[in-house]
């Protein structure tokens, strides 16, 4: 860490403010290097634990240093570590809740950026938003600063559907493009502790689509770890004379000039409606998982009926599967 930027971080912190010329100093010699340090990440944390107030400037610089930092520090790049979690989750929680809603900000553009996540980080993410859902108070209410809701009580913010739809539909949620059984029984929860109050207009859509998405969508996508990533990564940063050898062997082998057909049935790129070269059906699959099964009516069944009424949202969630079965 740069002489200029643990002076410019401590003067901040001892104002309890930062303007936007301190904020373009921090980034030109944080960044100076190309690279946030752990000294730098931690000086960041503690300014940002003693503004007074947050600009939308230093919020912007905040979660694009600390996204950066995670990112790049993940090994390989972009798998992020238990250990950067904990660390990430120990700051965030630092006096046992998340501050302001440039903290939430960054968990939501570290799942976009990064190429994998632990489960724990996840699951903080989302009870952070629970939490403010069902207490009234958090840094999604008031303009995102701590405070009760205008209701005192239960309900759905803008805000909250935003970082909501963020979280689950993000590339590292438990099921990457898609909502998993956890996120989905969550929206469960959500939306029986909210009835009848005064959510935000597009509760209601993400609500019904998110959790229809669960029990009908076709994903079957999974992330690759972290030892395949750094393998990958390996072999394709290797320029030694062998790699170029085995392309040249695999272009004067029997697959000849239909070598791009062959590559895409072996990496499951068949043409819809029929069966791939792999020998998967990939359209009876999208078929397969639009129809919901028995063991997925249960457990919507005990969904529905977790709050002994058939509510609003449930009726439009059914209307919805129904008329997706329906084609």
């Amino acid at each position: 860490m740069t002489y200029q930027f643990r002076a410019l971080a401590a003067q901040a912190q001892a104002d309890g403010r930062i303007t936007a010329e301190e904020i373009l100093g921090l980034r030109r010699d944080g960044w100076a290097d190309g690279r946030i340090e752990p000294a730098e990440a931690e000086a960041i944390f503690v300014l940002n634990d003693h503004l007074a107030e947050r600009t939308g400037e230093w919020a912007d610089f905040f979660v694009e240093a600390i996204t950066q930092y995670l990112v790049a520090g993940g090994s390989p790049r972009g798998f992020i570590g238990e250990d950067q979690a904990e660390w990430l989750i120990a700051r965030l929680d630092c006096d046992g809740r998340v501050d302001s809603l440039a903290e939430l900000e960054l968990l939501a553009t570290l799942f976009d950026k990064a190429e994998s996540v632990p489960e724990r980080l996840k699951a903080y993410a989302l009870a952070q938003i629970e939490q403010a859902v069902l207490t009234g108070t958090g840094p999604t209410r008031d303009g995102g600063a701590l405070g009760s809701s205008a209701q005192g009580g239960a309900c759905i913010t803008p805000a909250e559907c935003r970082l909501l739809k963020r979280y689950i539909y993000s590339f590292t949620s438990d099921s990457p493009g898609g909502v998993s059984r956890a996120e989905a029984e969550m929206l469960f929860r959500l939306k029986d502790a909210t009835l009848g109050a005064d959510n935000a207009p597009e509760w209601a859509d993400l609500f019904v689509k998110a959790v229809a998405n669960h029990l009908m969508a076709h994903n079957r996508f999974q992330q690759l770890s972290a030892d395949r990533a750094r393998a990958l990564d390996s072999f394709m940063n290797d320029a030694t004379p062998r790699l170029g050898a085995f392309f040249g062997r695999m272009g004067k082998s029997d697959l000849g000039g239909n070598f791009r057909e062959a590559a895409r049935g072996v990496l499951g790129f068949g043409r819809k409606g029929a069966p791939d070269g792999s020998g998967r059906d990939l359209a009876g699959e999208v078929a397969a998982d639009q129809r919901i099964t028995e063991t997925e009516d249960a457990w919507l069944q005990g969904q529905v009926d977790a709050n002994h009424e058939l509510d609003v949202l449930d009726k439009a969630l059914l209307r919805f599967i129904a008329e997706a079965e329906r084609g």
